[in-house]
C-alpha cells in the first residue's frame, strides 16, 4: 500500500479526467471504476484492476478486505479522493482498470443494437436489462452515450462486466447477425403482447431500440425483419426507451417458459 498525498500525481489528473469527461476514456485507454458495488461488480467477473484507491478513512475500516484485490494499492486523503470524485457523495474507493479490447462480433448472439441513445441513464439501464434477461451481446451504433462513460458505469450497476460491449457499430455488423432482428415502433408493426400469446415472438433475437426523440433511423428499420409495438392502455404516445427495452427483452427472455 502506497500513500499519495499530491493532487498533481500524473496517475491522480486521469483519473479526475476519467470521472469528468464522458470521452476520456477512449483517449485515455483506461476505466474508472467508482464506489463499492461497482468494484465487487468488477471483482467477481474476475476483473484484476492495475491500481485501486481508497480514502484514508475507508481503509482503516476495511484494509483487510481490500488489501490485495488491485496489482497495485494506493491510499489518499479523503479531501483529495473527493476532489477525484464525479459524485456529490463521493464514494471513498474506486479502481482505475485497461479499457477492454472490443470483443469479436457473435452471430449468432441475443443482442440489444443501441441507435443514438443520448441519455446515459437509459443506456446503463438498457444494460442491466440485456443482463438480466439474458441478451449478452450489445451493439452501440455510433452517436451512442459512451458505454464506458462515468454515468452509464453507475446507471448500469455493474452489468458491463457480464455482456460483450460493441462500440461504433455499422450498418454492416447487424446485417452480419445470423437471428432475427425487430425493431420498436411506436405506430406501426404488430403488438408485442399478441407476439406472444401466438408463440410467434422470438427468444433468441436481436431487438434494435432508436434515438429517444427519433426513433430508429431509417437505414436501420430498413433490414428490421419484424416492427413491433408495446400496447399502452393508459393512452401515453411513447414510453422511456428504457422502460420500452425492459419490457421487449423480458418478453423475449420468457417467451418459451
Amino acid at each position: 500500500m502506497k500513500l499519495i498525498t499530491s493532487k498533481d500525481n500524473p496517475r491522480l489528473k486521469s483519473i479526475r479526467r476519467l470521472a469528468q469527461d464522458s470521452q476520456a476514456y477512449r483517449k485515455l485507454g483506461l476505466v474508472w471504476l467508482e464506489g463499492d458495488h461497482l468494484c465487487r461488480a468488477a471483482l467477481a467477473h474476475g476483473v484484476k484492476p492495475e491500481l485501486a484507491i481508497f480514502s484514508e478513512s475507508i481503509w482503516q475500516a476495511s484494509e483487510f478486505e481490500w488489501s490485495q484485490c488491485a496489482s497495485e494499492v494506493w491510499t489518499v486523503p479523503d479531501d483529495l479522493f473527493a476532489g477525484l470524485s464525479g459524485l456529490e457523495s463521493p464514494a471513498k474507493m474506486g479502481f482505475l482498470l485497461t479499457l477492454p479490447l472490443a470483443p469479436n462480433l457473435d452471430p449468432q448472439a441475443a443482442t440489444v443494437v443501441l441507435d443514438r441513445l443520448q441519455d446515459a441513464g437509459n443506456v446503463g439501464a438498457i444494460l442491466r436489462s440485456a443482463s438480466a434477461f439474458g441478451f449478452k451481446q450489445v451493439l452501440a451504433i455510433k452517436g451512442t452515450a459512451g458505454l464506458w462513460s462515468p454515468k452509464v458505469l453507475r446507471a448500469g450497476m455493474g452489468a458491463h462486466f457480464g455482456l460483450s460491449l460493441i462500440e461504433a457499430a455499422r450498418l454492416q455488423d447487424l446485417q452480419s447477425l445470423q437471428v432475427p432482428l425487430l425493431g420498436t415502433d411506436v405506430h406501426e408493426g404488430p403488438f408485442l403482447h399478441e407476439l406472444v400469446q401466438q408463440g410467434l415472438l422470438p427468444q433468441k433475437c436481436a431487438w434494435v431500440l432508436g434515438h429517444e426523440g427519433q426513433g430508429v433511423s431509417p437505414d436501420l428499420m430498413a433490414i428490421v425483419q419484424q416492427k413491433v409495438r408495446i400496447a399502452q392502455p393508459g393512452g401515453e404516445e411513447s414510453l422511456n426507451v428504457a422502460t420500452a427495452a425492459a419490457i421487449c427483452l423480458h418478453a423475449s427472455a420468457t417467451a418459451k417458459l
